[in-house]
C-alpha cells in the first residue's frame, strides 16, 4: 500500500492498526475498523476520511 504518508504520528499508529486487523481477518468491515481506529487513536474527521480513501484505494489496487 504505497501512495501518499498520513501526517501525524496517531493517524500513522492508526494505519499500522487497521492493516494489522486486516492481515489477521481480511474480510472484516472496513468500516467498523475505521470507526475504532478513530475513537482509539482521536483522529479527526479529516484522518478518518483519509483512512477510509487509503483503504478504499488499496483493495482497489490503485
Amino acid at each position: 500500500m504505497s501512495g501518499l504518508l498520513p501526517e501525524g504520528e496517531d493517524l500513522r499508529r492508526a494505519v499500522r492498526w487497521v492493516s494489522e486487523h486486516l492481515q489477521e481477518n481480511p474480510g472484516q468491515p472496513l468500516g467498523k475498523l475505521v470507526q475504532e481506529a478513530v475513537f482509539k487513536f482521536d483522529l479527526s474527521p479529516r484522518d478518518a476520511d483519509f483512512l477510509i480513501d487509503f483503504y478504499h484505494k488499496a483493495r482497489a489496487g490503485e
